[in-house]
């Protein structure tokens, strides 16, 4: 009877511990350890977009505490966009800033909830329209071409297009 119980109390305590020690783990797994700053000053394809925030200060305000969502556009969303229009956007910092706070939205949201809304108001005042369409997410028509990098301050999502205000 004694051997029964101690056989029971081992089975038990091996069952238990595998399930405790994932979980350990998947917490420790998913912690990010870059601010959105450092994410995109890290990755060669978001050169465009680290230098234009560079040159309106916006840098400081993505590697900070407080969370955000950025739709980053890459270079390549860059180089679509006419060259006189970056010119133009290049040579006026306040215009150049209110583009680059049409990508950013207040709070930290990954993707399964960016959908779970219709429009997302940015840090530059104006709204973008989420839609999807054929299991792909737009922002204001621009494709969501990578989704939930997860930052220490909120989310990057990378879109294929660059977003102008409706101001602009």
């Amino acid at each position: 009877m004694k051997r029964t119980i101690t056989l029971l109390a081992c089975a038990a305590a091996v069952a238990v511990m595998p399930a405790a020690g994932l979980a350990a783990t998947a917490r420790t797994a998913a912690a990010p350890t870059q601010t959105i700053a450092q994410i995109a000053a890290g990755n060669p394809n978001f050169s465009t977009l680290v230098s234009l925030l560079k040159k309106v200060g916006l840098v400081k305000v993505l590697s900070g505490t407080t969370d955000y969502t950025v739709f980053a556009p890459t270079n390549a969303a860059f180089a679509a966009v006419p060259a006189a229009t970056l010119k133009a956007l290049a040579a006026n910092k306040t215009e150049l800033k209110a583009v680059l706070l049409y990508h950013v939205v207040p709070g930290s949201l990954p993707a399964s909830k960016v959908v779970k809304h219709k429009t997302l108001t940015t840090a530059e005042g104006a709204s973008v329209a989420i839609t999807v369409k054929g299991g792909h997410v737009y922002v204001n028509g621009a494709q969501v071409t990578e989704a939930n990098i997860h930052a220490t301050n909120g989310y990057v999502h990378v879109i294929n297009a660059v977003l102008i205000p409706p101001s602009k």
